[in-house]
Parts: C-alpha cells; sequence; structure tokens
C-alpha cells in the first residue's frame, strides 16, 4: 500500500475549470496544479482567464491554457472543451465553478435578471457536462464537482434565483452520479458557506451584512478562500474513488445547525 497521500495527487490528470479566473476557481486551479494536474481554465473575460493562467503556471510549473467562454452560451463551452482537448488530449476533470449572484426581493427581479442567474449556475453546468460526457465516457474516467451552495439546503431572502439555481445544480448532480456511474465517472457538489470572495463583496462590505452572517456561523467568521481547496481536490481526487452523487458542505457548520 502507497502513501495515503500519493491518493490526493493529481499527476497525469487535465482539469477543465469554469470561472477560473478569480474567487474559488482561481483558488482550485493553483491547487490542482500543485497536485500535479494540467489545467484549463475559462472566464468571460479572456485577458483575466490568461492572466490567471500565466500566474498560475509561473508558480507551479504546469500546463495552465486560459480560455475566453460564456457558459451560458453551449456553443462557446463547446469549443472551450474542443480546445482544451486539442491542447491537452483529454479532459480529466471538470468543474463547474462560474456563478453569479443577484440579490433582491422576488418581485423586483426582471425576465432577463432571473435568466442571468439561472443561466450561468444552473444551464451553465448542464451545458459542461454534457459537453464532457461523450470524452469522459469513451475514456470510462471521470470527475466532475460542481459547485452549489449551502443555500441549496437553507436559503434567505432575496435569493430566490440563485438558491433556486443551487438546489437544481445539487439534483443534477445526484442524478448525474447515478446515471454515469457505469462509465466510470463520479459526480459530486461543493456546498459552500459565505466565504470572502468577489462575489460575496457586496455583503462583506457592509458591517450590517457581515455581522449577520459572522453571528450565525458556529465557528465565529467567515470563511477565506484557500480554505475551499481542501475539500475540492479531495472530491476529484483518488482518495475519494468511491464517492459519487455527494454533497459536501464547506461552511463553518451553519446548516448543522
Amino acid at each position: 500500500m502507497g502513501n495515503i497521500l500519493d491518493a490526493f495527487r493529481l499527476d497525469g490528470r487535465v482539469a477543465f475549470i469554469t470561472g477560473g479566473s478569480r474567487g474559488f476557481g482561481r483558488v482550485i486551479a493553483q491547487a490542482y496544479a500543485e497536485a500535479g494536474a494540467d489545467v484549463a481554465l475559462c472566464s468571460r473575460r479572456g485577458a483575466e482567464a490568461r492572466a490567471a493562467a500565466d500566474q498560475i503556471a509561473r508558480a507551479t510549473g504546469r500546463r495552465i491554457l486560459g480560455l475566453a467562454a460564456d457558459v451560458s452560451d453551449p456553443a462557446a463551452v463547446d469549443s472551450a472543451l474542443t480546445s482544451v482537448i486539442d491542447g491537452f488530449g483529454q479532459v480529466d476533470i471538470l468543474v463547474n465553478n462560474a456563478g453569479v449572484n443577484i440579490r433582491r426581493p422576488l418581485e423586483e427581479f426582471s425576465d432577463e435578471e432571473w435568466r442571468q442567474v439561472l443561466g450561468t449556475n444552473l444551464d451553465g453546468t448542464f451545458y459542461c457536462c454534457r459537453a464532457v460526457a461523450r470524452h469522459m465516457k469513451e475514456r470510462r474516467y471521470g470527475r466532475v464537482l460542481n459547485i452549489s451552495s449551502m443555500l441549496a439546503a437553507v436559503s434567505l431572502a432575496g435569493r430566490v434565483p440563485y438558491s433556486s439555481a443551487k438546489a437544481a445544480v445539487t439534483a443534477l448532480t445526484r442524478t448525474l452520479a447515478i446515471e454515469w456511474a457505469a462509465d466510470g465517472i463520479n459526480v459530486n457538489a461543493l456546498c459552500p458557506g459565505p466565504f470572502l470572495t468577489e462575489m460575496n463583496q457586496p455583503v462583506a462590505a457592509s458591517p450590517e451584512q457581515f455581522e449577520f452572517f459572522r453571528s450565525r456561523i458556529p465557528l465565529g467568521r467567515w470563511g477565506n478562500p484557500p480554505e475551499i481547496a481542501g475539500a475540492a481536490l479531495f472530491l476529484v481526487s483518488d482518495a475519494a474513488s468511491f464517492v459519487t452523487g455527494s454533497t459536501l458542505f464547506v461552511d463553518g457548520g451553519w446548516t448543522a445547525q
């Protein structure tokens, strides 16, 4: 039996991470590269994606590719995956991390805003999973990690589209785990709680909102983005080879209450 830490290595693997230029995606891309993977990351902002890829490549010595792609556009998703396979020859790991959130009462949402939130968080996850399905099935190997949210299980006022989308992502995860199990593809979801990411900056910048969240987290503080890396690495590594259809909460204990 080898060293247990070897089970967490990603040597020889290729990961594709959406929303990879900032926030959780940037942290996860760095972690996977440090664990030995080559990484392709995409963002709607191509310049940001390429800059992040260059920084990770210099820090880790791995092959890192930055791509421009809007995951709510199925043609853009297919094109990005084609570029990854052409460049790296394979895709072993898919991380559906791209997300947006708009916070306001339901009656104040426009149709366009509703579609924007669901288009990125839910449709984008569906499009990316569909795009890698045939490739992973042919290779009889795959690891899919969908970034959901604690708001898929509990919720807060003003988050109707976001909570709806993330609950659907969690259900999609369970269904795909069953559908793809025989093909050697594991599918899991990661549900972060309150983290100090760019997406949460509007909330964290308000002293009242910052304290509202902090006071409800049993660990007594917000999460820092690097604290997502260990869970994200575990769920796509050989250490989690018998884990599929699971939802892992990284929320400081919020949903344990």
